[in-house]
């Protein structure tokens, strides 16, 4: 057991200059590595009671079972959550956005913001009193209409509609009104309006209260394939008879309606590492889908609006990574950004490594070798004739020399050769005092 210490400690001896190295390079991956995501971040979500709201809460209650706090901010919907992502004295960091909207932005702002792919579809309905008849967009001209409210996502919404119908709001009637909602809902089912357009899931309590009113329809867009080819973010979506209301088998024929999806969008302020945590809860949330969702449909990365972020891309190709499948989140984030340094600290550490072997024995060696000197000294001497005619001091000093060798700790390996150098130096002192004795003869 001595004996090993006693070669740990030697080798220890010999490797030192590593140290410096090892704590140069560690230094380096502490000091170059990101700090792990901060545990939280800031989500706009639209309307209280609407679908935007809905389904953050759901968000909000997945993220929790990871110890991560998502904060939501209340707001009028889409075009207001929008605002707030590229207001950069806010605090908000990602948002529901309705598709479409995007179009309206400014090259400068579009490129700003990112996409985390569509949460779900959120559905433009159309209701209108039964006892009116509306086969066209065009029908709606000389009614009572609502068009959502302003900067709201439905106004965005019908807008595109009508202005792909070539009505514009410059031709809008006056009997139309930029409201929405609620009061919309109210206005429309108490004989105040007679169509009004809404955004809204179609489990939405208001969409399902519409549904069930007996003085109300939903509209058929007929045409949503032609809307579809102008409208590239527009879905043409399938409302099968019942689906909303099957005791009261509403509607009570298979109709077409158009729908934008809910889609994320994240600033600058939002750090990239958290979208794997984000998109996998949002997919736990849409796990089971809904009335018009099929399950695992969402998140998907389409329908395209801005930049898919790099990080959600490789989400929907390749899914979590590979530690996240396995430990929590925080643990897996850590552990991310120390393996991608250390495997350049790896690369340089190999050749290190292949070099201990080489400069271990070196080093031993030389222990050793560094005695020849004075040998290889003496035998040119007494090759050349020129040692002193005293040599009692030269004989003294390999015996001191002799003294220190046996001082000299090597591993058990190298044994050998310090023994052999003892055997050399004791052939070197014999020869001198036998050269000493024939003198003292002589003379």
């Amino acid at each position: 057991m001595r004996r090993i210490l006693l070669d740990l400690k030697i080798i220890l001896q010999a490797n030192l200059w590593l140290l410096p190295v090892l704590a140069g390079l560690l230094g380096a991956v502490f000091y170059l590595v990101a700090p792990p995501p901060s545990m939280s971040a800031v989500m706009a979500t639209g309307s209280a009671g609407g679908g935007y709201a809905a389904f953050a809460e759901k968000l909000k209650t997945e993220l929790a079972k990871q110890d991560f706090e998502l904060i939501l901010v209340p707001s009028a919907g889409s075009q207001d959550n929008l605002q707030r992502l590229l207001d950069d004295q806010g605090a908000v960091q990602l948002a529901l956005v309705q598709s479409g909207l995007e179009r309206q932005l400014p090259a400068k702002d579009f490129a700003r913001l990112q996409s985390l792919g569509g949460m779900y579809q959120e559905p433009l309905w159309l209701f209108f009193r039964s006892d009116l008849k509306l086969d066209r967009i065009a029908d709606l001209l000389p009614l009572r209409l609502a068009l959502g409210a302003p900067n709201s996502g439905t106004l965005a919404a019908s807008a595109a509609i009508l202005e792909v119908n070539e009505i514009l709001p410059a031709q809008y009637p006056a009997n139309w009104q930029s409201s929405g909602g609620t009061d919309a809902a109210q206005a429309l089912m108490n004989g105040q309006l007679d169509a009004s357009f809404f955004v809204a899931p179609a489990e939405n309590p208001l969409i399902q209260q519409l549904a069930a009113h007996p003085q109300l329809k939903l509209a058929s867009f007929h045409r949503a394939a032609a809307y579809q080819a102008r409208l590239r973010y527009l879905r043409k979506v399938t409302i099968g008879e019942g689906l909303l209301n099957l005791a009261q088998n509403r509607p009570d024929h298979e109709l077409v309606i158009l729908a934008p999806v809910a889609t994320l969008v994240v600033n600058s302020r939002f750090n990239p590492a958290l979208t794997p945590l984000i998109l996998q809860a949002a997919r736990d949330v849409m796990q089971a889908g809904t009335l018009l969702d099929p399950p695992g449909a969402f998140p998907s990365a389409n329908p395209p609006t801005f930049e898919l972020a790099r990080d959600a891309e490789h989400y929907y190709s390749s899914g979590l990574p590979l530690l996240q499948r396995h430990v929590p989140f925080r643990i897996a984030s850590l552990a991310d950004r120390y393996i991608i340094l250390l495997i350049p600290l790896l690369v340089i550490l190999f050749p290190l490594i292949k070099v201990i072997g080489p400069l271990y024995r070196w080093r031993i060696r030389t222990r050793i070798y560094r005695w020849y000197k004075y040998l290889r000294e003496i035998d040119r001497q007494l090759d050349a004739g020129t040692l002193p005619a005293v040599l009692d001091t030269e004989i003294a000093r390999l015996e001191k020399l002799q003294e220190q060798l046996a001082k000299v700790e090597v591993p058990l390996s190298y044994s050998n050769e310090l023994y052999e150098l003892h055997v050399h130096l004791r052939y070197v002192i014999e020869r001198l005092q036998a050269l000493q004795q024939r003198r003292s003869q002589l003379g």
